[in-house]
């Protein structure tokens, strides 16, 4: 169910979001929309990439932000605002809360990234770590701003914010103005919501399509009139939304054509996809709409698809996981388990082995105590580095054809593109 905190909901036309464009003019990037040739190669669509992620604070959320604090009375702006975000909306308020001179609260859950934390108060805001959920950030962001007089800024379940991020549909057919279809990454909704009032009114005939993570099927179950479970640690934690605001739901509802879900290991292929195809940083979020698009090439082939890269804000070690999974999936990198006798110059022959074949080890370690091996054998375990599966197969092929039995660890799923 959604988000229903406000008893009557206000409504979002192509002028508020035009208003929302003028106020966010000279204050907010107007970011490339550029299309990617080897995505599109790839994948066979025309694939154009809204760059969201290259925002001073690296997402788009900054746009609802200023458009909601452009709206507050001297008085409101003097005792200040508070917030609940995973992040985004966070730094998004905070950055222009401080330059507007508005002082700022914001609510994150306690397992939001550091990097989002850290660059939340970089920008002045005061950070309180609070609530498990998004959800439970809020319900604490209220009951403190009501008893500090604060006042309370939604991510995504306001009218004003949801115009804010509408102009990004506008920049889109502004630059792209023959785009067929558009996926956008759904958390609490205000974004496709926001893009779809505007797409529809410049192109009726354009296609919104909205992209959940499966953890998190939120709008989904609105839409479909499902009732999937929303739990779990996703990737995409910037669109982990248990309830989509009412607001934005009711907006998709009538604008938006469909709701698709993608796995954790489509986000992943699709965060990796575009640091390596595009050396372009997204988190989890960000990568949704390829995700969608990756995952089921055949709806989208031969069409002009547009894809907001919604946010890069992710942190480093969370990047560095994506990455070296994705290498196991590609054969790039292996974990081998081999069993040999335990003499001097095994090791050695092994690596001579690997070498002529070129492979290059990463890890090595000896198991002799937990294993079911002869007291006279021991349990090599490598992480060795290949460059693709075909490499890693030849690799397996010749310390077979020597004599080795050898056990691979790594993930059989295929390649991320081709």
């Amino acid at each position: 169910m959604a988000d229903t905190t406000d008893d009557v909901l206000p409504t979002v036309t192509p002028d508020d979001i035009a208003r929302a464009a003028r106020i966010i003019e000279g204050h907010v990037v107007k970011t490339p929309c550029d299309r990617s040739f080897s995505l599109s190669h790839e994948l066979g669509a025309e694939i154009w990439l809204k760059f969201e992620n290259l925002q001073f604070t690296a997402s788009y959320k900054e746009r609802g932000a200023l458009v909601r604090l452009s709206a507050l009375t001297d008085d409101e702006r003097r005792r200040g605002v508070i917030a609940m975000s995973a992040g985004n909306h966070a730094q998004g308020v905070s950055y222009h809360a401080g330059r507007l001179g508005i002082p700022a609260t914001i609510v994150m859950p306690k397992g939001t990234p550091a990097v989002k934390a850290e660059n939340t108060k970089r920008w002045g805001a005061r950070v309180i770590l609070e609530g498990a959920t998004l959800e439970d950030s809020a319900r604490f962001a209220r009951a403190y701003g009501e008893e500090h007089g604060l006042v309370f800024v939604h991510p995504y379940n306001d009218a004003l914010v949801v115009s804010g991020q509408g102009t990004v549909g506008v920049e889109m057919l502004e630059a792209v103005p023959e785009l067929d279809v558009i996926l956008v990454p759904v958390g609490g909704g205000g974004l496709i919501a926001g893009i779809a009032v505007a797409a529809k009114a410049i192109k009726p005939s354009i296609e919104i399509i909205g992209v959940e993570a499966a953890l998190y099927p939120s709008m989904y179950n609105v839409i479909k009139g499902t009732q999937l479970p929303a739990r779990g640690d996703t990737l995409a934690e910037g669109i982990a939304v248990v309830h989509p605001g009412a607001i934005p739901a009711r907006l998709v509802q009538k604008y938006v054509d469909d709701i698709v879900l993608v796995s954790e290991t489509d986000l992943e292929r699709a965060t990796f996809a575009l640091l390596i195809i595009e050396k372009t940083v997204v988190e989890g979020a960000g990568a949704a709409g390829l995700a969608a698009l990756m995952a089921d090439r055949k709806r989208w082939a031969g069409r002009k698809v547009g894809l907001v890269l919604t946010g890069g804000n992710i942190d480093p070690r969370l990047l560095a996981s994506v990455l070296t999974r994705e290498l196991a999936r590609e054969g790039r990198l292996s974990r081998l388990t081999i069993d040999i006798p335990d003499r001097p110059g095994e090791l050695s022959r092994v690596s001579g082995v690997l070498g002529d074949v070129g492979a290059n080890i990463v890890e090595v370690y000896h198991q002799r105590v937990f294993t079911d091996l002869p007291a006279r054998g021991t349990e090599l375990n490598l992480v060795i580095e290949t460059r693709d599966r075909s490499h890693l197969e030849a690799v397996l092929a010749q310390l077979e054809a020597v004599g080795y039995r050898v056990i691979v660890k790594s993930t059989g799923a295929p390649p991320a593109l081709g």
